[in-house]
């Protein structure tokens, strides 16, 4: 049968009216086949640009948000620890808090791995080592209102635990899902190229097709492809231009939302780490070189007038307002630096309590005071860059709104009007 449609073929194109008859059917094939490819093409990338706002982009945040209540929550029990005796209510609530989120979050980042072995590994992980963690917190705490020494070694552990396998899982976690988000991103902004090759082959068709009537016919213009060529050019220019203009908000909101948001985002996670070996030192009493060691280490990150997280976060703020407040945590950073020398001036020189108070108290110039209020700067520049991640990405989206039915609409009309270009001059062949 197909050789025999075949024979068909090439003996009506041997004629002129059999000629222009395939050539008809051939454009408006192809005419659909651009409409359809198009508007799928277009729906999957508005699908993208959606999928973004309402799913990528919350669970990254979510990832991140682990990290930032389990480290909070180890940095809070050591407080609580040092405080002594029942824990303070204030530093109960805060650390059950931070439990409670992290256990949050996790469900919600869990929701999201399958098929992604790597980040179910992660999942998994915290899964497995978050109750230990908060049982082995529970008996330090028992043994610290006793007064038994045991409880500082529990502590240790269960802060070790922490470091060594739940904080690098989540950071990990939250890792794979930037990087997912990250790739979402590149996908909504990549061209069309099976699209484009399509629009631009039917294009020069319908002009080849133009220009062959005008030679056999001595006429200039045929109505018909006339309008199928303009409907094509329309959705040519419609589709070049809102892409054009989805992908520059798209970039935007990677810029100034997403990079400004996963720099302040180690900046924060760094900061808790800090404040996690400033209260673990004092938790060791005379045996927490390590932890000072490494929290002299992480300051270079957030500290001074070069490249560090803040300076590079600053830069790519898209708004005042953003500069400010990453302007303001870096100048608390230097005002906790200061504390902090000053906790290791007392604890070394044997006043021990006195550095307590300092680094957990509720003085104004402690060192508690002075992390709370970095932390709550971050906070405000990460969620300064979502705000903007959102923005840009809703203009993105709506820069596409119409798109599909407008091209499936225009891949129709070029249809029509090749059929009816086509069909007037056969008629003249009758």
């Amino acid at each position: 049968m197909p050789a025999t449609a075949v024979r068909h073929v090439r003996r009506s194109a041997a004629s002129t009216p059999g000629r222009l008859f395939v050539i008809g059917v051939a454009l408006v094939l192809l005419s659909l086949l651009t409409g359809l490819a198009g508007a799928i093409g277009l729906q999957q990338k508005q699908s993208t640009v959606d999928n973004l706002i309402t799913h990528r982009e919350p669970v990254a945040a979510a990832s991140q948000q682990i990290y930032r209540s389990l480290s909070d929550a180890d940095a809070t029990a050591a407080s609580a620890f040092l405080a002594g005796g029942t824990m303070p209510e204030e530093l109960r609530d805060r650390y059950d808090l931070d439990i409670a989120q992290a256990g949050a979050n996790l469900t919600k980042a869990a929701a999201d791995v399958a098929g992604v072995p790597e980040a179910e590994a992660q999942v998994d992980q915290l899964a497995q080592q978050l109750p230990v963690y908060t049982g082995l917190v529970e008996t330090a705490r028992a043994y610290n209102r006793q007064g038994f020494p045991a409880g500082a070694a529990y502590l240790r552990e269960a802060s070790g635990l922490m470091r060594a396998k739940l904080l690098p899982a989540a950071q990990e976690l939250y890792s794979i899902d930037f990087r997912r988000l990250a790739d979402a991103q590149a996908q909504a902004r990549a061209f069309p190229w099976v699209t484009a090759a399509l629009v631009l082959a039917l294009l020069g068709a319908l002009v080849a097709t133009q220009l062959y009537l005008t030679r056999r016919t001595n006429r200039l213009l045929n109505i018909g492809l006339v309008v199928a060529t303009g409907s094509v050019v329309l959705a040519l220019a419609w589709g070049s231009a809102s892409l054009l203009i989805a992908s520059n908000d798209v970039a935007d909101g990677h810029d100034s939302g997403t990079r400004q948001v996963e720099l302040a985002v180690q900046a924060r996670i760094v900061a808790l780490k800090m404040r996690a070996n400033e209260t673990l030192t004092l938790v060791a009493r005379g045996d927490g070189a390590d932890y000072e060691a490494e929290w002299q280490d992480l300051t270079a990150e957030l500290a001074g007038d070069g490249d560090n997280l803040l300076a590079r976060a600053q830069e790519l703020a898209a708004d005042q307002e953003t500069r400010d407040v990453l302007e303001t945590a870096r100048a608390t950073v230097d005002d906790w630096l200061g504390v902090h020398q000053k906790v290791r001036e007392l604890d070394d020189g044997g006043a021990y309590q006195q550095a307590v108070d300092l680094a957990i108290g509720d003085s104004p110039e402690g060192a508690a005071a002075t992390f709370a209020e970095l932390d709550g700067k971050l906070l405000e520049a990460i969620n300064n860059g979502r705000t903007r991640f959102v923005t840009e990405t809703s203009a993105a989206g709506n820069a596409l709104t119409g798109l599909v039915p407008g091209v499936a609409v225009l891949a129709v009309v070029a249809a029509v009007g090749v059929t009816m270009g086509v069909r007037e001059r056969l008629r003249e062949y009758r």
